[in-house]
């Protein structure tokens, strides 16, 4: 919290000190050659005196917000703990529909600018003949899951695939009808692939009805561990798979997403309100906190009916550049994850698949998914599954080139994928770029093309709309890992990432705990990745981080 209020406290002591400069000293300067018996030397003292005096108001007062934010931070009031009125405190126009006490600007943030975002138009999918659930997708199972269909046995949507052996309770369905493959192994004998060939009509097992309003918590854990909704969980810290035994403290969605060419929620959810609140019916009766939903306050567009009526949960509303969307940034803002903390967090589709299996009665995970990047057209919506062969979906569209990278979710935290693979669970969005396998003679010094530029080296800085053309070049190779500050730029959380990342690579246990790595998770430290000088493998250091700490 300090880091955020001495940025902001600067940027406040700058426009303060250079007006009381211009409104002090110009006028005793007149006086001063007018002979009225002021010279230069007192009129400095004044300047001085007097800018001091606002530092010091300033000062106090971004002090004075930060002590009531904090004592007031487990209760359910908020004020407006100020010395200055907002005239000249400044601050942001609001939306008549923003509420002031439920909105977070966030100054720190890049928003990166690519080509091929997609057009708000869903085409046909073509059919896809094969279907993979993916083991490596869920943090925290055993390498090797026991498998319980057989090579040919027909299944249903919504069958038992596989369990995990530490938590056989816990069960991984199929997300489409047709015939059980098998599977492919890894090193270690690891299960990688879990395929199915898909019917052309997807069939489902019917779930049972069940009663929300006199439904126990129990019965409704039971119930999405059987039929495969509890895998849609996830927790903080460590972005796994819940523990059944283990109530969190809230439960936090968020509702925008701010990475490069991110699909529109607002457009891929839209028509889903009753599953989206049934979804959230369910939630309220696994926790005894509270369910946030963050939304998107950057004033583009008016968000989507389907969250704005959301009932049951406690709305706050978000401004500024990417990560503003990550759930684990308004996690930071609106209640941080302290030691000893549980929550729970979900994408508005996991919600959305959880509502289904109570509306519907069957475990339905079709979903809107995006299809962008410069290296393919038309940048447009198809309608799938996870689990889907990428080869199948990329039929219906045409490629620049052939030698480009498919990514599964978004450009800084996705996970790349042969033309064969499968869409990962959790992801809405592909990606195509360009392979960046080439080599710039001088590429720092001369740019061949323009590209972002956090510190406005390069001279696209001065055109903010303009899209840039994504490769996978990193231009330039691993260095000295050295202090820039240019994490903090980028990252809205109060937090040291550069001190976290050391204390990570010399195993300081201690330290990483005291750093609030409880609070981080690979997506949120991937701007900074993208920024770094030292051309560090933050993603990666993270997750070693946070293996050891959960050990």
């Amino acid at each position: 919290m300090i880091m955020g209020c001495k940025k902001k406290i600067m940027k406040k002591a700058s426009y303060a000190i250079f007006l009381l400069t211009s409104l002090v000293i110009m006028p005793l300067d007149v006086l001063a050659q007018s002979g009225s018996g002021i010279n230069l030397a007192t009129s400095l003292i004044i300047a001085t005196v007097i800018i001091a005096f606002g530092a010091i108001v300033f000062v106090a007062d971004n002090l004075l917000q930060l002590e009531s934010r904090r004592q007031l931070s487990d209760k359910d009031i908020e004020i407006d703990a100020s010395l200055l009125p907002k005239t000249i405190k400044g601050g942001v126009d609001l939306p008549s529909y923003i509420p002031k006490e439920r909105f977070i600007h966030l100054n720190r943030g890049f928003d990166i600018n690519l080509e091929g975002k997609p057009e708000k138009r869903t085409v046909e999918t073509p059919f896809v003949t094969r279907y993979s659930v993916l083991p490596t997708d869920f943090r925290g199972i055993a390498p090797i899951p026991k498998v319980v269909p057989v090579d040919g046995d027909n299944i249903l949507a919504g069958d038992e695939l596989f369990f995990d052996k530490r938590n056989p309770e816990i069960k991984f369905v199929a997300p489409v009808s047709g015939e059980f493959m098998g599977i492919e192994r890894g090193e270690k004998r690891a299960i990688h692939e879990v395929n199915i060939l898909a019917d052309k009509e997807i069939r489902y097992r019917e779930l049972p009805a069940i009663d929300l309003a006199t439904a126990e918590r129990s019965d409704l854990i039971s119930y999405l561990m059987k039929y495969g909704g509890w895998v849609h969980l996830r927790q903080r810290p460590f972005d796994t798979i819940p523990e059944p035994n283990e109530t969190p403290r809230d439960i936090f969605i968020s509702t925008f997403d701010t990475a490069p060419l991110a699909p529109d929620l607002n457009y891929t959810l839209a028509g889903e309100n009753a599953a989206f609140q049934a979804g959230i019916d369910l939630l309220n009766k696994l926790t005894d906190g509270k369910i946030y939903l963050g939304l998107d306050g950057r004033g583009k567009d008016l968000p989507s009916d389907v969250f704005l009526n959301a009932r049951n949960v406690e709305k706050y509303w978000f401004k500024g550049k990417h990560p503003a969307g990550n759930v684990g940034v308004q996690i930071h803002h609106i209640k941080p994850i302290k030691k000893g903390d549980v929550v729970w967090y979900l994408h508005p589709n996991d919600v959305v698949i959880l509502g289904r299996m109570l509306t519907e009665r069957r475990y339905n995970t079709e979903r809107l998914v995006a299809f962008t990047g410069a290296e393919i057209s038309p940048n447009v919506y198809m309608r799938t599954r996870p689990g889907a062969n990428l080869s199948d979906l990329l039929s219906a569209f045409k490629f620049e080139t052939d030698h480009v990278r498919y990514i599964s979710g978004d450009v800084l935290s996705g996970d790349k994928k042969e033309r064969e693979g499968f869409l990962s669970f959790w992801d809405d969005q592909l990606t195509v770029v360009l392979e960046g396998d080439y080599y710039e003679m001088f590429g720092w010094l001369l740019p061949q093309a323009v590209r972002p530029s956090l510190s406005k080296t390069f001279p696209g800085f001065l055109l903010p709309d303009l899209e840039f053309r994504a490769d996978t070049n990193a231009h330039g190779e691993r260095r000295a890992f050295v202090v820039t500050g240019q994490y903090e730029q980028v990252l809205p959380m109060d937090v040291y990432p550069q001190h976290l990342i050391k204390a990570i690579i010399t195993n300081d246990f201690e330290r990483m705990e005291g750093l609030g790595i409880y609070e981080m998770s690979e997506e949120d430290i991937a701007i900074c990745e993208f920024v770094c000088t030292s051309k560090m493998p933050l993603q990666e250091i993270l997750r070693e981080g946070l293996e050891i700490v959960n050990e």
